[in-house]
């Protein structure tokens, strides 16, 4: 069950962040800007992707949407298509939206010279794409890139955005409760989509994701859940591992837990036994000041079992797909990054361990909250490798 505190969130008409909180942001983008020596931001998104425009704006971005900030002025935000304007006005109540014409790069660009914008001195957060950036660069030169500095912003979250985050994590759990009580053989990989989206569709939640693997334990030839469901019935002996992640809004949770249909192989169960001992073992070590490096070490465990990882180890969530991004000691995931982690953070462990042959592989996993002294759960869905029939 969710918080009764949260439910006001929850059942509001559109939800909306205190005035305070889209303050705390708005301060937060301004001193970028006088860091970087900029006078105004751009910042932009499209086809449901640009987390900046929501973050500023509270306007989920549909097809196209590009804004100017500029400090003591109100945003502009030009969004696509004409029939969108009407609810992006409604959501992003201290903006004045309009609607973006032939081209929302164009008006935005309109809006900065009317703002007195010089060359040089303009910032970008966004996926702007080349016909955007060489129509912004031939009237203002080259901006400033400010796409990093904002996704350190996202890496802490404020108190209001980890009770939407819980919201989100809420229904994440609904969705992989739902696969467990609805598993059975003879139903589709696709089936198993209605099973997990109609859990929190009706409550508001909107799906990020959910991958299904589906392989026989006797027989594995699947370690990793696959991004595309196929018509693959399940069958008794089979084992089924999954990754879910239900939003509220930009928020969202993200669980990952296997299940067997019938008794699991000792293979299996010594897969599962190595991902909950690298789970606790990460867990144990996570807390405000920890380095990445004590998470590889302490998810070792993993090599001594005699298996590696097919995914990333940890990785940031809430925002974006966000940093640390550590792979394990064996698949490593790139350089090791020296940043301590920090209170206030939210980050995914999913300890994905596999065979070598990467034929046989189990899930386990969840986001968490980075305190002072640990971490805090944020999701309810029971750990454990479930037997199901």
């Amino acid at each position: 069950m969710i918080a009764e505190r949260l439910r006001p969130i929850l059942e509001a008409e559109y939800p909306c962040f205190s005035d305070a909180e889209m303050a705390r942001r708005r301060h937060a983008i301004e001193a970028l800007l006088v860091e970087a020596d900029c006078e105004h931001l751009l910042f932009c998104g499209a086809n449901r992707f640009g987390s900046v425009v929501q973050w500023l704006t509270a306007w989920p971005v549909t097809a196209e949407a590009v804004g100017v900030l500029s400090p003591g002025k109100r945003d502009a935000l030009f969004v696509q298509y004409h029939n969108h304007v009407a609810q992006a006005r409604k959501l992003a109540r201290d903006a004045d939206v309009a609607w973006g014409r032939q081209s929302s790069i164009s008006e935005a660009i309109d809006e900065l010279n009317k703002r007195g914008a010089r060359p040089d001195r303009i910032a970008v957060i966004g996926p702007l794409n080349v016909d955007q950036h060489s129509a912004l660069a031939a009237r203002f030169g080259k901006a400033v890139n400010l796409n990093k500095p904002y996704i350190r912003l996202r890496m802490i979250k404020s108190a209001e955005e980890l009770d939407w985050l819980r919201i989100g994590a809420h229904f994440s759990d609904l969705g992989m409760m739902a696969l467990r009580d609805g598993l059975r053989p003879g139903i589709t990989k696709r089936e198993l989509g209605d099973l997990v989206e109609r859990a929190y569709l009706a409550q508001g939640g909107t799906n990020v994701i959910h991958y299904f693997g589906v392989t026989p334990m006797g027989g594995p030839q699947l370690a990793v859940p696959a991004q595309f469901p196929s018509t693959r019935r399940l069958q008794a002996g089979d084992v089924v591992f999954a990754e879910i992640s239900a939003a509220f809004w930009d928020y969202p949770g993200q669980v990952l837990r296997s299940f067997a249909l019938g008794k699991p192989t000792p293979l299996y169960r010594d897969l599962h036994t190595a991902a909950d001992a690298a789970f606790d073992a990460i867990a144990a070590v996570l807390r405000d000041g920890a380095l990445p490096e004590q998470v590889i070490e302490a998810a070792r465990v993993i090599e001594d079992a005699g298996f590696t990882t097919i995914d990333d180890l940890l990785h940031g969530y809430g925002g974006g797909y966000l940093p640390p991004i550590l792979g394990s000691a064996s698949r490593p995931a790139g350089p090791l990054p020296d940043e301590p982690f920090r209170a206030g953070m939210t980050v995914v462990i999913q300890p994905n361990v596999v065979t070598k042959d990467d034929k046989a592989g189990v899930q386990t996993g969840e986001m968490v909250l980075i305190t002072q002294n640990g971490v805090e759960r944020i999701h309810t869905m029971p750990r454990g490798f479930a037997v199901l029939g």
